[in-house]
């Protein structure tokens, strides 16, 4: 999926984590996203993962999964680890902390974390904000 970029953050929807973005790109309805599901989004030349937990809260991360390298993160396993949401990678099942991308368990390897973007809801549809530069520019 590839969207248009919308305007700066002044006009952003009410952000439901942190950072502060400098770019807003609408990705697609919310009910597009099963609870307990991710989907793939391009925005720009960024590849984002979109997550809904069950109780419908959304994250987002980069979609490149730190250990392969493949663009897999979307089709990872939602779950949690205590009171932390999570998804545990599709390809060798190091698990990441979906607030803030930090991994949990590593399998035996070294930690690395996944990058996070804002995401919010609005009228309906998800946004991502993405902070620093404009992505495709």
């Amino acid at each position: 999926m590839t969207v248009e970029l919308s305007a700066p953050a002044h006009d952003a929807p009410e952000l439901s984590v942190a950072p502060e973005p400098e770019t807003w790109a609408a990705v697609c309805a919310v009910e597009e996203i099963l609870p307990e599901r991710g989907v793939a989004a391009l925005l720009g030349d960024i590849q984002v993962a979109i997550f809904r937990t069950h109780d419908g809260v959304l994250f987002a991360t980069t979609n490149r999964d730190p250990y392969s390298g493949a663009m897999v993160m979307s089709r990872g396993i939602v779950g949690t680890r205590g009171a932390a949401p999570t998804v545990a990678s599709p390809m060798h099942k190091q698990v990441f902390d979906l607030r803030d991308g930090r991994c949990l368990d590593a399998m035996g390897q070294a930690a690395v974390g996944l990058m996070t973007y804002a995401v919010a809801e609005c009228g309906g549809v998800v946004h991502v904000g993405l902070p620093g530069r404009n992505p495709g520019s």
